[in-house]
């Protein structure tokens, strides 16, 4: 090992606007950002797709069988709370799912509606 070499490190440019503590110095994205707790939460997606809240619901049933099993009922509470929470997400999501069909079959209802009119004349 050389410890007589030099080591060159590059300094890295600070960013204006990185972790900021002071809100009020962070003028240009104040309109941009609305802080109303989880009403302006962005996910990436991943809990968007119910087959993925399917997966979640099973794996936490099953943590809570492998706590039962293990005799934690701490443990097996909290799994199942957060299996409860997934399965209210998907049902959030079938109904959501539900809403946007009808409002698609009744856009296309009236879109066939209007080309027949359309063609009669």
């Amino acid at each position: 090992m050389n410890n007589n070499r030099r080591r060159n490190f590059r300094s890295r440019p600070q960013k204006n606007n990185f972790r900021r503590r002071n809100g009020s110095l962070n003028t240009n994205t104040s309109n941009t950002f609305n802080n109303n707790g989880n009403l302006n939460f962005s996910r990436n997606g991943s809990m968007s797709n119910p087959h993925n809240v399917e997966k979640a619901i099973q794996k936490f049933q099953q943590l809570a069988k492998d706590a039962q099993s293990s005799g934690d009922p701490v443990l097996v509470e909290n799994y199942l709370q957060h299996a409860d929470h997934y399965s209210r997400r998907l049902t959030e999501l079938n109904e959501r799912f539900k809403e946007n069909s009808n409002n698609n079959l009744k856009q296309n209802d009236s879109k066939i509606i209007k080309e027949e009119d359309v063609s009669k004349n």
